[in-house]
């Protein structure tokens, strides 16, 4: 009986049993089927939009080309010997006279943006001749433009006289005896707000500086100490910046002096008759003294 129970579950068993092709064949159909039923879920949920980085500040960008940015200095630096002696002897300079620090020193050598169209070098330390002339010129920036601004970075510094040609500066420029300085401000602000914000205190303080400030394309600006002066401000800015009035100008101005005192008139007395014979004396005539800036 052992045997007969043992054939018969053996053969139930045999029914139940399906060849290995065709179970793989049922796996995949059921696959098949859980992919089909989990596509649309799929295709409903968005995929993730990479985040996109906001654009860096760099205002320094549309001035400073590759070679005059800090890499392009060490360069510089490293290909002559002999200028780490004087940059060295520059930087005690500015030790001695008290304006370290306020801009990096490396950004005081750059020359002019268009160095590279001028065959000219991205960076170079002026006579030691002009080096007093900057110092007036970096007080400003310390006392009244980074205050106003924030920190700024030194765009253009000296340029000698051939570059300067080449460059279209100004032929007195005051670049060309290391008194200026083209600067951008290194925290965001608008063109409108830097003008207004700088015109401000260089109308209060700029000419105990003997401060000159000019504004140029986009956020570049300059500053120089040979003159109290300001130019190329947007015509809507300047006419809420006070103007500037040069003492020796300020005739120009129709400033009036101030008028002497009218002479006083001596009273007769009411019983004094006067003579007959005393012929009548003209009103006497008030000179005016004429205003300063009018002819005499």
């Amino acid at each position: 009986m052992g045997c007969d129970m043992a054939a018969t579950m053996g053969g139930r068993s045999a029914l139940f049993k399906l060849q290995r092709g065709t179970m793989l064949g049922i796996m995949r159909r059921a696959l098949a089927a859980l992919i089909f039923l989990a596509a649309p879920g799929a295709a409903q949920t968005p995929a993730p939009v990479p985040a996109v980085p906001p654009a860096v500040w760099d205002p320094a960008a549309p001035y400073i080309t590759i070679g005059q940015d800090e890499p392009g200095y060490r360069s510089w630096y490293l290909a002559a010997p002999w200028r780490a002696a004087q940059v060295r002897q520059f930087n005690d300079y500015l030790t001695t006279s008290q304006v370290s620090g306020i801009v990096p020193t490396w950004q005081l050598f750059r020359t002019a943006t268009a160095w590279k169209d001028c065959g000219g070098q991205p960076f170079e330390i002026p006579p030691t001749s002009e080096w007093p002339h900057i110092i007036q010129t970096l007080r400003y920036v310390r006392d009244y433009v980074v205050p106003a601004v924030g920190p700024v970075e030194p765009v253009s510094g000296y340029r000698n006289p051939n570059l300067n040609q080449c460059a279209r500066g100004a032929p007195e420029s005051a670049h060309k005896t290391y008194s200026a300085l083209d600067l951008v401000p290194l925290r965001p602000i608008t063109r409108e707000e830097l003008m207004k914000t700088l015109c401000v205190a260089h109308s209060e303080h700029g000419a105990e500086y003997n401060a000159g400030l000019g504004f140029y394309a986009y956020l570049r600006f300059h500053v120089d100490s040979t003159k109290f002066r300001r130019w190329n401000m947007d015509p809507a800015v300047a006419a809420m910046c006070p103007p500037i009035v040069h003492p020796e100008d300020i005739a120009t101005v129709g400033q009036p002096l101030p008028q002497p005192p009218s002479p006083a008139t001596v009273a007769v007395p009411a019983t004094t008759a006067l003579p007959l014979s005393t012929a009548p004396q003209p009103a006497a005539t008030t000179v005016k003294t004429p205003e300063r800036g009018q002819p005499q």
